[in-house]
Parts: C-alpha cells; sequence; structure tokens
C-alpha cells in the first residue's frame, strides 16, 4: 500500500486563509519592496522595459549567478558554476532534497523550524531526526541548541539547517556553526544550509555568515523573498559544487525550466552590492521598528505571552499559556475574531506558540496588535469558543 502524502501543514493553512482575513501576519518576510523602489531610475525602467520576453538563459544568467556568488562567499573564476538560479527558494529545497535522500534515509532537521524539508524528505521515505532548540526556561531567555539530543550512531544523509532560523530568529554563533558542521561530517553527510534571512539582521548590521566555506559537503540555499522583499519575484538560488549543480539542473529542467525573464532581470538589480545595501537598510529598519511594537504588545499581555528576542527575520515566535487550546485552535480564534491570521506553532514543531511576522508598516501593525489584544483577553478569560 502507497504510504499517504504528507501535505505541508504551514503552507496549506496560508493558503486556505491568507486572503481571507482583513490583516495576514502569518507570512515570513517583510513587506514588500515595490518595483518603483527597486527600478528608481529612468535608465532602469528603459532597460527593463527593453527586455525580450524570450526564455531567459535555464540555469540563470551568468551575470547574476556572478552576483549571488559573491553574496554567499565564493569566489574563483567558475563562480557562477556553483550556482543554479530557480524558482524560490522553495524549488531549491525540493530539488535538494530530491536529489541527496533516498528511501529509508536519516535525515537530521531542525526543530522548531520550517517544515519544508522535513515533510519532502518524508514523503520520499527517509526517517526524519531533530536537532532541537530547548525552549527558554524563563521569559526572554533565548531559545538554545541542545546538541546532546542528537542520536548518536545514526548514519544521516542529510543535516538541514535554517540560519537565521525561522521561526525563532536565532542565528547559529560559530560555536554552533562548528557543532552542525562536525554532526554531518561524522556521516559523511550532506549539509543542506537554507540561508534565506541572511541580511535581516535585528541587532547588527553585519550579514549573517553562510555555512558554504566550512564544509567541502554544504549545499547552500537563497532567495530574495525575505531579506531582499522581494517574495513576488519568485526568484531563488542553490549553491554547491559545480558537479552537483549540474545535478540538480536536470532536476531543474524537468520541475519549471527557469524563472522568469523579468524575474531574472529584476534579481541581478537587486543582488548588486549597492542595491543590496539598500534594501537591508530599508527592511532592516522595518524589522526593528516592528519589533519594538511587538514587543511591547507581549509586555503588556505578560500575564499570558512571553516571547524570546529574535537576533534576525521579521518573525515573532510568541507562547500563550493559560488558554487551553492548542496553537491551531488559538489561531483559528484570532482568525475569526479579529481578521488577522497568524501561524501556529504546531506547524512548526512547538505547541501553544504562534508565529507573527512584525515586519509590516506601522499602520498595519497596530490595527492587528489591537485586534489581536481583545482576542487574547478574551480566551483569558474563558470566553466561549
Amino acid at each position: 500500500m502507497a504510504k499517504e502524502f504528507v501535505s505541508f501543514k504551514l503552507e496549506e493553512f496560508q493558503s486556505l486563509y491568507e486572503t481571507t482575513v482583513d490583516v495576514n501576519l502569518a507570512d515570513s518576510g517583510c513587506h514588500p519592496v515595490k518595483l518603483s523602489e527597486l527600478v528608481d531610475s529612468k535608465e532602469g525602467v528603459d532597460a527593463l522595459l527593453d527586455c525580450d520576453l524570450h526564455y531567459p538563459a535555464v540555469g540563470g544568467t551568468t551575470e547574476l549567478r556572478d552576483a549571488i556568488a559573491d553574496f554567499v562567499g565564493i569566489s574563483g573564476p567558475q563562480k557562477s558554476e556553483t550556482v543554479l538560479v530557480t524558482v524560490g527558494a522553495a524549488e531549491a529545497n525540493a530539488i535538494a532534497v530530491a536529489s541527496l535522500v533516498k528511501p529509508g534515509d536519516n535525515v537530521l532537521v531542525m526543530s522548531p523550524g520550517y517544515q519544508q524539508i522535513s515533510g519532502l524528505a518524508t514523503n520520499i521515505g527517509a526517517k526524519i531526526h531533530e536537532l532541537r532548540f530547548k525552549e527558554p526556561v524563563s521569559a526572554g531567555a533565548p531559545w538554545t541548541l541542545d546538541l546532546n539530543l542528537v542520536p548518536i550512531g545514526v548514519r544521516f544523509s542529510v543535516v538541514a539547517v535554517n540560519n537565521p532560523n525561522n521561526p525563532l530568529g536565532r542565528i547559529l554563533n560559530t560555536d554552533e556553526m562548528r557543532a552542525v558542521v562536525e554532526i554531518a561530517k561524522r556521516s559523511g553527510a550532506w549539509l543542506l544550509s537554507d540561508e534565506v534571512y541572511r541580511g535581516s539582521e535585528r541587532t547588527s548590521d553585519e550579514v549573517t555568515p553562510s555555512f558554504w566555506s566550512m564544509y567541502d559537503k554544504v549545499v547552500c540555499v537563497g532567495s530574495l523573498s525575505k531579506a531582499f522583499g522581494l517574495p513576488g519575484l519568485r526568484v531563488g538560488w542553490l549553491c554547491a559544487h559545480p558537479d552537483l549543480i549540474q545535478s540538480f539542473w536536470r532536476r531543474h529542467e524537468y520541475l519549471t525550466i527557469s524563472t522568469g525573464i523579468l524575474s531574472m532581470h529584476l534579481a541581478t538589480i537587486a543582488v548588486r552590492p549597492a542595491t543590496r545595501a539598500r534594501l537591508f537598510a530599508r527592511n532592516r529598519q522595518l524589522v526593528r521598528e516592528g519589533y519594538k511594537r511587538l514587543e511591547k504588545f507581549v509586555t503588556e499581555h505578560s500575564d499570558v505571552l512571553e516571547m524570546s528576542a529574535p537576533d534576525a527575520t521579521a518573525l515573532g515566535f510568541v507562547r500563550f499559556k493559560g488558554i487551553k487550546l492548542t496553537s491551531e485552535e488559538f489561531c483559528h480564534e484570532v482568525r475569526k475574531r479579529a481578521s488577522v491570521l497568524v501561524a501556529p506553532g504546531a506547524h512548526f514543531g512547538a505547541e501553544s506558540h504562534f508565529r507573527i511576522t512584525h515586519g509590516v508598516v506601522p499602520e498595519m501593525l497596530e490595527d492587528a496588535l489591537g485586534r489581536l489584544s481583545e482576542v487574547v483577553r478574551d480566551l483569558q478569560r474563558g470566553y466561549p469558543v
């Protein structure tokens, strides 16, 4: 009998409800950049209008691949050969898992974490193990990576990490990164590093280091959807050894052929150093100002809510206490009562939490938090659900 297909619960939840609410804070990036912010000169507009709407280079133009390689920290005359441009990080992760995981393999994934890798590997027939963050023992303390929970004697085919982490916003320190590399080395595993939030740092202007130079069997995934604020372009990438990139490319040809020519043109502008710095500065401001508002909201409800300060991302991962609901039930109550969408913690591997995006325009966030405040108070009082 065929094994039942495991759906992507978070994305299913968002697909069902994101267009049914007044305010969607279940997304995971900053308020999107307008085209006029990205292309802000007559010369740029003219170049865009002059684009020939033909098929683009299937794996990405050399100029774009070189710019991505520079951002990741890849050097050398053949650096473009280490990059494959994909339709978002979603395709990149799907290609990597399909290429590197076989039925019966053991795969180590971060938890709490974005569940795409876990679901993809499960549907292939792999066994999932967790590289787990320990929940804080006191309000406001950070989540800590518990390396002692990694099973001894298990040979992994892939060790998958997400740095900065979604939903926690945690950035691994140097010692933690080295420890993750050692776990992969013990098995000769591929290290699959999802780095889509590099550039969204809240407490620093330094871009989070990539795993690229730390291990010879590393695959790095990135996209323009998070720190760049350009999710509508649907541009992502895979970085790996050129031989592996060619293997990934063959799957890419089956899946999507390529991303769009206009997206590729705009992505080239976005990844250039000067534009990249401008976009990161714009989005870090949204992250920092939004977090202040979210922190104030959580503090005002400290008898029922608590949260660890994220190092990066536009995300807050908020724990609720004293409310006898699952995280899915809680989020549905918020959706129905306040017409605000937040994401259930269960969809990341942590009950009694919800994920909320705070990197949006202030008016939208203030409106949503005001509505959410009323629901939290009602649920705390045991208002009938």
